[in-house]
């Protein structure tokens, strides 16, 4: 645990793991959470007093994210925290903050179909992300589609979302199998015999954590090829593929508002400040990069308020933006969740994604996919990314028969 010796700074709890099957993932969200706290501090803290952050590692058991959550609230004090990755963790944390009536800060993308008045959604939801990545895949590799995930809600929900957007577009799922977070060698082994029984166009991945990096690295070794048949995510980021290795990874595609290879002043900053913090960005994430927007917003809602009182905060934080990496973000005041970017990037021979179409304005969010139009004008704006950025070409439908 993190504690400070100053007794007037405004606490924060935050709930990540750094050990665990996602510790991966977590650990890059917590340094975005530390890096935001620091900067920050070094401005001055909220109005004069400095940001004193509590944290506590769940070590990736989702029942210990309540359990903690219920210690922070009730011994430390804290009214306002910032944590989880999975879903089933995010669940558990729920109707603790509900019941105390305080603030939660969710840095990660979603299923969807939620709402709490005490909670502030960061991530992307289906329409932000599952639509798009859709739409792509089909007019590019085809519309067969083989499901993989994780044993948990998000994966099953998430799986049960992109299905119906699939159906839409004339699609068809071949196949859909799950395996433990923790799972093994053989569990991995029988999937992919599957996929080459079943022989899709594409694969969409919502595998999490050390899964994902045993995944990718099994279906390079039995000879698959990302170029013809690559695995698609919405969850994949630079921390796992940084894991995986470039070999492995090449090829292969994720859905994110963010991704660390982005050109702007404001992601140049945000990458260069990280580096001084931790040594590296190698690591950053989408995840990690909502987490640090998301505490920066906080921070402005505090000084607005000099009150960590829930109410008091969640008036100031619904309609507001800010400019972060991924570019201009803003709380929608209808459901809580957060207006964002859209891209999709592609893993080239160095292992870096590279962006390869992006939409040119942030979109709402639609939590409960109120309109799931594949003909969305929204997605009609989406422009492939420049030729200078694009470092992998996606192979034509005649050179991958060919393949």
């Amino acid at each position: 645990m993190t504690r400070s010796p100053t007794e007037s700074a405004w606490r924060i709890g935050i709930l990540f793991s750094s050990t665990g099957t996602t510790a991966v993932i977590e650990k890059s969200q917590r340094n975005g959470v530390l890096l935001a706290i620091s900067e920050i501090n070094e401005a001055g803290g909220v109005n004069g007093r400095q940001i004193e952050p509590v944290a506590y590692d769940p070590g990736s058991v989702p029942t210990e994210y309540g359990r903690l959550a219920e210690r922070l609230i009730a011994e430390d004090g804290v009214s306002v925290i910032i944590g989880c990755y999975m879903s089933s963790a995010r669940k558990q944390v729920l109707p603790v903050i509900e019941r105390r009536n305080t603030l939660f800060f969710y840095p990660t993308l979603y299923e969807g179909f939620e709402y709490s008045p005490n909670v502030i959604y960061g991530g992307a939801t289906p329409n932000q992300n599952s639509v798009p990545l859709a739409i792509y895949l089909m007019e590019n590799y085809g519309t067969n589609f083989y499901f993989v995930g994780s044993d948990y809600i998000y994966p099953r929900e998430s799986n049960r979302v992109m299905r119906n957007i699939v159906r839409q577009g004339g699609g068809t799922v071949v196949g859909e199998r799950y395996f433990p977070i923790d799972a093994s060698a053989e569990d991995i082994q029988a999937v992919l015999e599957d996929i080459a029984a079943k022989q899709p166009d594409v694969i969409f991945s919502t595998v999490v954590g050390e899964g994902t990096v045993n995944l990718y690295r099994a279906y390079h070794a039995a000879g698959n090829d990302a170029r013809r048949v690559p695995i698609a995510s919405l969850t994949t980021n630079e921390a796992e593929i940084l894991e995986i290795g470039p070999e492995a990874a090449a090829g292969h595609i994720t859905a994110a508002p963010y991704f660390r290879t982005i050109r702007s002043s404001e992601n140049d900053r945000f990458l260069a400040s990280y580096t001084r913090r931790f040594g590296s960005s190698l690591a950053v994430t989408s995840c990690c990069e909502a987490a640090y927007f998301q505490t920066h917003m906080f921070a402005q809602a505090l000084g607005r308020t000099n009150s960590l009182d829930t109410v008091q905060l969640r008036e100031k934080l619904l309609g507001a933006t800010f400019e972060a990496p991924q570019g201009t973000v803003k709380i929608d005041p209808d459901n809580n969740h957060t207006y964002l970017q859209s891209r999709i990037a592609k893993v080239n021979d160095a292992g870096e994604f590279m962006v390869e179409r992006e939409l040119i304005r942030p979109i709402k969010p639609d939590p409960y996919l109120v309109n799931p139009d594949l003909n969305d004008r929204n997605f009609k704006l989406m422009v492939t990314a420049s030729a200078d950025t694009q470092q992998m070409a996606v192979p034509s439908s005649a050179e991958r028969r060919q393949g």
